[in-house]
């Protein structure tokens, strides 16, 4: 196991956090170069660096910002096909992952809250099965891989479609196998080992199939299946090491 790959698994999320913002500047230094380039801040690295809690794959991490493929697709999808960066919106971020949380909280357009459980990032400490706001409160809702951590997803899916307001648009990307037809959990499964080699990851709960959409639709949610890859370049896309085909679940109430 490498080293990158154990201190992923022992130490802690919300530890990880408050280390990364005294070794990330080391890295990125280390690393600079012009073979790939981070779309969210434009700094350009010789390679970024591998990632996964089970299975590594190598190249995804940016050394600047510490974004995945999918924050930098979704960072991507948010810049050039919305109006995010300029309109007046209201805000709810679960989990609030670094590579936006302070950009999304230096923006003026935005009334930004961001909420966990246990993140260190979190304005609001809360249950997603039990949020503590008001029907109908917010424009956008950027809830990215927390779902498949939470036992009960139905109640935290009619909690998102609860609190965003009619017209809003919700953002709620998931680890997915597309070649599944139906989502897969299995309780009986306590491992945290066996739970990594089975579901991805020690702490996740399922492995999203297809049907994820269809449960997004059964809560209320008009759900486009954007595939936002298909309008890069294959050049864009390995310049920016994203994941070709990966969908985003961009879904309306």
């Amino acid at each position: 196991m490498s080293l990158f790959k154990t201190i992923l698994n022992i130490v802690p999320r919300p530890i990880l956090i408050k280390l990364s913002y005294w070794v990330r500047p080391i890295i990125a230094l280390f690393l600079r170069g012009k073979n790939y380039t981070d779309p969210i801040d434009g700094k350009s690295f010789r390679k970024f660096l591998p990632y996964g809690y089970e299975t590594q794959r190598p190249n995804v991490l940016s050394p600047s910002t510490l974004s995945l493929e999918r924050h930098r697709l979704l960072w991507l999808y948010l810049k050039n096909e919305t109006d995010f960066f300029t309109a007046s919106k209201k805000v709810l971020h679960f989990a609030p992952e670094q590579a936006f949380y302070k950009r999304f909280r230096k923006m003026k357009n935005l009334d930004y809250t961001t909420t966990d459980l246990e993140s260190p990032l979190a304005d609001v400490k809360a249950d997603i099965c039990n949020l503590p706001f008001e029907d109908n409160s917010y424009d956008i809702i950027f809830c990215n891989h927390v779902l498949e951590h939470i036992p009960d997803d139905t109640k935290a899916m009619q909690e998102l479609y609860r609190v965003l307001k009619k017209g809003g648009v919700g953002i709620f990307q998931i680890p997915q196998d597309i070649n599944r037809e139906t989502t897969f959990e299995d309780d009986s499964i306590t491992d945290k080992k066996e739970r990594a080699k089975i579901f991805g990851q020690y702490d996740h709960v399922r492995i999203y199939g297809k049907d994820y959409f269809e449960k997004l639709r059964s809560i209320g949610f008009k759900v486009k299946e954007v595939d936002y890859t298909s309008k890069l370049s294959e050049e864009e896309i390995t310049k920016y090491c994203l994941t070709k085909g990966e969908i985003l679940p961009v879904c309306h109430k």
